[in-house]
């Protein structure tokens, strides 16, 4: 059964119906934005995150850049990003210059803190963080980047 709205608006553009494994479902929207986005959040101004999306042909592949320094990421985006990757913390780049300068190394952070420092500044997020469909490539380690352009 489909939940229901107060306004039937709503309720078309936030659900579709779907059939799936012989039966008809009703699928969230994002459900089905999620397993076919293809994006990249990425610096402009970053030597390695250029090189990553030289490598994969990002452009030539379709896939939608988001520079995150001038383009902040969203609390919804990142939610997303979450659900993908497991955690904030796997999201969360300890390399950002200001980890060190806010003294962040010598606290214990939760996943709220993570979050929280992630939405208020760009340089905590790891980078790049590709999104294939349900698949997500974090950061720029050569086992990442070897994985990344085998799927991308």
């Amino acid at each position: 059964m489909v939940p229901q709205h107060k306004n039937q608006e709503t309720l078309i553009t936030n659900y579709f119906l779907g059939f799936v494994h012989n039966k008809w479902l009703v699928v969230p929207a994002i459900f089905i934005l999620f397993c076919t986005m293809k994006k990249i959040y990425h610096l402009a101004n970053c030597g390695t995150c250029q090189t990553i999306l030289g490598k994969i042909k990002a452009e030539k592949k379709g896939y939608e850049l988001q520079n995150i320094k001038t383009e902040k990421i969203s609390p919804q985006q990142l939610e997303q990003l979450k659900e993908l990757a497991g955690s904030y913390e796997a999201l969360f780049s300890r390399r950002a210059l200001k980890y060190k300068q806010m003294g962040l190394k010598d606290k214990k952070l939760t996943e709220k803190d993570y979050r929280k420092l992630i939405l208020d500044e760009y340089t905590f997020l790891k980078r790049p963080v590709v999104v294939n469909g349900k698949k997500i490539f974090i950061g720029s380690e050569k086992k990442t980047v070897a994985a990344l352009e085998k799927e991308a």
